[in-house]
């Protein structure tokens, strides 16, 4: 799924986020709203990760 679908499917992409960075609350996930950078931003500061780990990660899943 790419970042387009997944933003276009929040509502269900948000179940799939909550598994795989068990961190993100559901506040955290009606902040970001679908958008790719904020996620990125957040998991950076849940994980104590590198943007382009973060980046990186994102993109994986997507």
């Amino acid at each position: 799924m790419n970042w387009e679908q997944i933003r276009g499917n929040w509502q269900q992409a948000k179940g799939e986020l909550k598994v795989k960075w068990g961190k993100l609350t559901d506040d955290d996930l009606a902040q970001i709203n679908g958008e790719r950078d904020k996620l990125v931003g957040r998991l950076q500061e849940l994980y104590g990760i590198t943007k382009d780990e973060a980046e990186k990660q994102v993109d994986e899943h997507s």
